[in-house]
C-alpha cells in the first residue's frame, strides 16, 4: 500500500517564473530536471516539491507544506527574514507567540506565505 511509498508535496502557483525564484533562491530548494512549460520539481531533503501553474493558486487557507527543521527553527526563520520573507501570526488556543515563533509546549512553529499566498510552515519537530 501507500505507507511504503514516498509522497510529493504539490503546490499551485499563478506565475511560475516568480515561484521559481522564490522556491529556488529564497527557500534554497534544488530544481530537479529541466524547465518544463507549466511546472517544476524541486528536491527538499529526501522529499520533492512539485510547483505547477494553476488558476486556483493561493486559495487553500491551510498549510500546504511543512519543513521539520528541528532545533534550527530560529536560525531558519532569521535566514528567511533576511531574504525578505514575512511571517504570519495566528491566534491559536494554547499557543504563545514569541517573535515570529508560535510555541506550543516543547514544539515551535512559524508560518509564511509564498508569492501566491500558499501557506508554508517550519516546525521544530
Amino acid at each position: 500500500m501507500l505507507g511504503s511509498k514516498d509522497v510529493v508535496t504539490t503546490i499551485p502557483v499563478k506565475d511560475l517564473e516568480k515561484a521559481k525564484q522564490f522556491y529556488s533562491e529564497t527557500l534554497g530548494l534544488t530544481q530537479l530536471g529541466d524547465d518544463e512549460q507549466d511546472h517544476v520539481m524541486y528536491k527538499a531533503g529526501s522529499s520533492q516539491v512539485l510547483v505547477y501553474e494553476s488558476e486556483y493558486a493561493g486559495t487553500n487557507k491551510a498549510t500546504a507544506a511543512t519543513w521539520p527543521v528541528g532545533e534550527d527553527i530560529e536560525r531558519e526563520v532569521q535566514t528567511l527574514k533576511s531574504k525578505g520573507v514575512s511571517f504570519e501570526h495566528y491566534d491559536m488556543p494554547g499557543t504563545s507567540v514569541k517573535g515570529d515563533l508560535h510555541v506550543m509546549g516543547d514544539m515551535k512553529a512559524a508560518w509564511f506565505k509564498d508569492p501566491d499566498g500558499n501557506i508554508l510552515a517550519l516546525v521544530s519537530r
